[in-house]
């Protein structure tokens, strides 16, 4: 049997937007002509069971009172009905809706990606013209960009986003940082995440019987193993992270304390790094950073990016492996 819209596609040249054709249908009722779900999917170009659907919705979620008359063989309004009734819409929402189709810049490329379009443009396709038009000028007023995209695989992707959703374990194959041989991993996928622009999947490895981050550009092949399994109550991957400075949790338990100085100062002021982050205001303008970590791998790097702005006063261990980094650096 075929679907609603593999009928619209044969026997129809296009599908006609929803509120366009309850618009139609909307009119056509106001002529008092008693329309049948026939003659309207004929006039509009769609199949008959769209003209139900449509009708159906108009009369309980629009609360039209559209009715059939059996005598006449067709729908008419039982009451005055001045003017179609629209979606109301505040300006806060229609901002919302202009940032979210925005923020879709993190989903390209990804399987996520078209099924999101495609449901912000139904919500548009809904809103009266006037507020149409307002959307389309405010696209030019804000934008996402992106310092660089991670390059993925889109076969991949899917299969673990899929994977993730049906709770079905996979056989990966995976290639380390730094090594060009990829590794066999069964692995349970708990989680797909993207964390300041980069994605990650947390998964349990079965051979090291714990928990581990992988990178899915790194994934070479990714293939269902036709096992299920229970993702348990206990992971969250809020609390996993809770005191790692990106994705990456250790067993550790440190007081990072930094100081920058005043040219860094407003730019440590202006975000929240960190759930623990507590400033301190100094002298001359500077501000002094405390964080609570489980690992220092992910802060070393950070501090590195600011250069000769940031000294490290505790822990000592990471203050060395500053200094160590920045030898090399200038050794060329």
């Amino acid at each position: 049997m075929q679907r609603d819209s593999e009928l619209t596609t044969v026997g129809f040249p296009h599908s006609r937007p929803p509120l366009e054709r309850m618009l139609r249908i909307h009119q056509s009722l106001q002529r008092r002509g008693f329309p049948n779900a026939s003659t309207l999917a004929g006039e509009i170009e769609v199949a008959t069971k769209t003209i139900h659907r449509d009708i159906e919705f108009m009369r309980d979620r629009l609360n039209l009172p559209i009715e059939f008359d059996s005598a006449r063989n067709g729908y008419h309004y039982t009451g005055e009905v001045s003017a179609f009734p629209t979606m109301q819409i505040t300006e806060g929402e229609l901002f919302a809706l202009v940032v979210a189709e925005k923020a879709l810049q993190q989903y390209r490329g990804t399987s996520f990606e078209k099924p999101l379009l495609s449901a912000i443009k139904k919500m548009e396709q809904t809103l009266p013209d006037t507020i149409s038009l307002n959307l389309a000028d405010m696209e030019h007023a804000i934008s996402f960009r992106t310092r660089a995209e991670p390059i993925l695989d889109l076969k991949i992707f899917d299969a673990l986003a899929k994977a993730v959703a049906q709770r079905k374990q996979l056989e990966l194959n995976y290639r380390k940082p730094g090594q060009q041989r990829t590794e066999p991993r069964i692995v349970d996928p708990y989680h797909l995440a993207n964390i300041n622009g980069e994605w990650y999947l947390f998964a349990y490895d079965h051979a090291r019987k714990d928990i581990r981050t992988f990178v899915p550009a790194r994934i070479q092949s990714a293939k269902q193993t036709n096992v299920n399994f229970d993702r348990p109550h206990k992971f969250s991957l809020e609390k996993r992270l809770r005191d790692s400075f990106g994705v990456h949790s250790g067993e550790g338990d440190y007081e990072v304390v930094i100081r920058f100085n005043a040219r860094a100062a407003d730019y440590v002021r202006e975000k929240k790094w960190h759930e623990s982050q507590r400033l301190r205001e100094l002298k001359g303008g500077g501000v002094e950073l405390k964080l609570k970590l489980s690992s220092l791998v992910e802060i070393e790097r950070w501090i590195l990016s600011w250069g000769g702005d940031a000294k490290v006063l505790k822990p000592r261990e990471l203050a060395g492996a500053i200094k160590q980094s920045a030898r090399k650096i200038l050794a060329g």
